[in-house]
């Protein structure tokens, strides 16, 4: 889908002198992506639960097959770059570091009969090199300028790195 993948290695040493590996993603020159915040949720392996949860009792069904969605009440008036090959970027605590592929954009109604609009997404979740990023409601389009490339690290850390370090880290969306 023009979605390109290459190496760097950045040549600089990590904790115990062992090198760092990052993946960059090189975004596809037509989509567009949203950013969320995901409300209550406390690390990325929360969201991963979550998800898990949501997809079990109460996935959206589309061709005989359950999907994970995000619902949101206003339907995206740029869906066809987002279906493009755009991503939805998650905001946890504060911090933009994972981002999800949409798969498809749907109007569905809620067991009360509202119309709102389903997000649908791939269950895999990327990390993405962190970003800052102050409180806003509901959600947002994101420009390719503006969204951070993926980070996929080799594992580096091992069961010798101080506990406090290794925490701080997950909670930066880091390890």
């Amino acid at each position: 889908m023009g979605i390109l993948t290459s190496v760097i290695n950045l040549g600089k040493k990590c904790y115990q002198g062992q090198k760092v590996q990052i993946h960059l993603r090189l975004k596809h020159k037509m989509s567009i992506n949203i950013i969320k915040l995901a409300v209550g949720i406390q690390d990325i392996d929360h969201l991963k639960r979550v998800q898990e949860i949501k997809l079990r009792t109460s996935g959206l069904i589309v061709d005989g097959v359950h999907q994970l969605y995000h619902t949101t009440r206003n339907m995206p008036k740029k869906s066809n770059e987002i279906l493009k090959g755009g991503s939805i970027y998650w905001v946890i605590r504060g911090v933009l570091q994972i981002r999800q592929p949409i798969i498809g954009i749907k109007k569905i109604k809620t067991k009360l009969e509202r119309p709102v609009c389903a997000i649908i997404l791939k269950q895999k979740l990327i990390r993405t090199h962190p970003k800052t990023v102050r409180a806003f409601q509901g959600w947002r389009y994101l420009t390719l300028k503006e969204a951070p490339n993926d980070l996929i690290e080799e594992p580096i850390y091992n069961s010798s790195l101080p506990k406090e370090m290794a925490k701080e880290l997950k909670v930066l969306g880091l390890m």
